[in-house]
């Protein structure tokens, strides 16, 4: 774009998704990438309280072993409480549990549990010290394996990432239909860009090429 912020080509739009736009009410590149899903981290700190909180930033990155990830901007208690205590729980967000969801993503002092500000009950992970969501359909417990500042090109924002390997899944028996995990049923929600969210509520399969 050589420096120009804005170019239009009939109806396309070409902007620099850095700098701010006045062709642009809000920057669409999380609604462009989407859905996302929701990383519900739950972890406990160094003087044991409990923290939970969702990240729009969350992946499955693979399956051999599997491992997670999710990226922060800021350092926020649950990224702190993970890199310390080197472990973490993630919790399904599912459809139900959207206002629960929600009440956790307000910024509190680290003193506070998240858990009992939400209404949400903890249930004893297998393989970490973190509490896991008991009303969520399913969990992953994680132990960190990497944490990774990520390099900025804007001054002053600090982005990292969190990577870990799951060593234990939870999974609610009334989400297992024929041995498989009933993706439609859960009603999962998953983050868009805005104020915005959807859930899955439509499942087709694709048959891989040969």
């Amino acid at each position: 774009m050589h420096g120009s912020i804005l170019e239009k080509a009939g109806l396309s739009m070409f902007f620099e998704p850095n700098r701010k736009s006045p062709a642009l009410a809000y920057n669409p590149i999380k609604a462009i990438v989407a859905p996302r899903p929701i990383g519900w981290i739950s972890t406990v700190s160094a003087t044991g309280v409990a923290n939970l909180a969702p990240y729009s930033f969350f992946n499955l990155i693979a399956d051999a072993p599997f491992m997670v990830m999710f990226a922060t901007s800021g350092h926020k208690d649950s990224f702190f409480n993970a890199v310390s205590s080197g472990e973490f729980v993630w919790n399904l967000v599912s459809h139900n549990l959207a206002d629960a969801m929600n009440r956790t993503a307000g910024t509190v002092e680290a003193q506070f549990d998240e858990f009992e500000l939400a209404g949400l009950t903890k249930a004893e992970s297998q393989t970490v010290s973190a509490p896991r969501v008991a009303e969520a359909l399913a969990a992953l417990e994680c132990r960190v394996d990497q944490f990774i500042p990520l390099k900025s090109s804007i001054e002053n924002r600090y982005n990292s990432m969190v990577i870990a390997t799951v060593t234990c899944a939870y999974v609610d028996d009334s989400m297992l239909k024929d041995g498989m995990f009933d993706t439609k049923n859960a009603q999962i929600l998953a983050r868009l860009g805005y104020q915005d969210y959807t859930m899955i509520d439509r499942v087709f399969p694709l048959q891989r090429p040969e």
